[in-house]
């Protein structure tokens, strides 16, 4: 009993990284490197992201500067730049390129925080889903006579307990992003 309340624990947490992780790429109006994780550059033939073959820093508030270590791979990062859905033109100098992020509009704000409750939402569904499997799983073995009906509520119980920590983590989580994304 005592594993599958671990399993089901490591699978909310996670969840929790994969809600963190997605919530990183929404762009807030400030640079933010990771807006470019998902973005990968043919160098060479091979799919590559951007960070393992530049330098990638924020100049400013509202400015990121990608420089290349190899100069003949600016080209290949720009066009990857502009075929992505990030929504910002690059701008290049020869030696070096710069994504400058514009200002979020109200109505763009309220689009991304309606996205950050969705996803909040999505997240709370799979910590609920583990929650499910956990209690199936008690439920199995108290028919193949593993456990007794005690063992079976006490750890409904504590399936419930992990339940309402994560999805409180993942409101708090929510709600910081919403309040960066309308403070920017």
């Amino acid at each position: 009993m005592k594993e599958t309340l671990n399993l089901t624990e490591q699978k909310m947490e996670k969840c929790i990284r994969a809600l963190e992780n997605e919530f990183a790429t929404i762009r807030a109006g400030r640079a933010n490197p990771a807006v470019l994780d998902k973005i990968q550059v043919d160098y060479y033939g091979v799919p590559t992201q951007i960070n393992a073959m530049a330098a990638v820093s924020v100049a400013e508030a509202r400015i990121l500067v990608i420089a290349p270590w190899d100069a003949s791979s600016l080209k290949a990062i720009e066009k990857a730049i502009l075929a992505s859905d990030i929504g910002i033109v690059p701008t290049n100098d020869g030696k070096a390129l710069r994504l400058v992020f514009p200002q979020l509009t109200e109505e763009r704000r309220k689009e991304l925080c309606k996205q950050v409750k969705k996803n909040g939402e999505d997240a709370k569904v799979t910590i609920r889903n583990a929650r499910r499997d956990a209690i199936d799983k008690f439920k199995t073995m108290k028919k193949n006579s593993e456990i007794t009906e005690d063992d079976v509520k006490d750890g409904e119980k504590k399936a419930q307990t992990l339940t309402d920590k994560f999805c409180e983590k993942i409101d708090k989580i929510c709600a910081e992003k919403e309040k960066e994304i309308m403070t920017v």
